[in-house]
């Protein structure tokens, strides 16, 4: 049986200061009943919701709400130019947090914060491959366009390695390699060599 999760409920206490604030953020507000406002992150299939009398819970108190991005640097910007206030990128070290991505982009390891005006914490994790398991082996899609061309940049820098292994002859059936690629990197299987 399948259990998709559709959406969270966030508590806010202005509800307008918070429509504001997610609508700056570039997130899809949703049609709904009068008595809840809904929002969905660019590339999500779930939401959040918010409104009066939504959660017993105090407002700010939502943490670590991860928001998964392809290009932590290029949403940092991207926040930065919508006049949202951003961390700095960091990633953990053994000591805490270390600022700017982590080496070579480790997938999972690069992020940074935002809060909406409650004190509601979200954190940005940068991930470029999945983890085994994670996504269904049969199953690959791209949430937007920078994730398909973030997919198809690791690819091709994959692909030109692979080239090389094999005595720099240009490779006719690219598509299908750069398909193969991509699909196994989503799903977090073995990539091709």
């Amino acid at each position: 049986m399948d259990m998709k999760l559709e959406v969270v409920t966030i508590p806010v206490s202005d509800v307008e200061r918070a429509k504001a604030f997610y609508l700056k953020l570039g997130w899809r507000l949703d049609e709904t009943p009068d008595w809840v406002v809904q929002f969905t992150p660019p590339g999500s299939q779930c939401s959040i919701h918010f409104g009066p009398n939504r959660t017993s819970a105090p407002p700010g108190s939502s943490e670590n709400n991860y928001l998964i991005v392809s290009d932590i640097e290029a949403t940092h910007g991207d926040l930065v130019e919508r006049g949202i206030v951003v961390s700095e990128v960091f990633h953990l070290g053994d000591d805490g947090p270390v600022s700017g991505p982590a080496p070579g982009h480790a997938t999972y390891s690069s992020l940074a914060t935002i809060t909406d005006p409650d004190g509601n914490r979200w954190t940005l994790q940068e991930v470029t491959t999945r983890l085994p398991g994670r996504v269904e082996a049969t199953e690959t899609s791209f949430g937007s366009a920078s994730d398909l061309a973030g997919a198809l940049r690791r690819a091709a820098a994959a692909h030109g390695e692979h080239e090389k292994r094999e005595g720099g002859v240009f490779d006719e059936q690219w598509p299908d390699w750069y398909a193969e690629y991509m699909a196994s990197e989503a799903a977090g299987t073995e990539l091709p060599t």
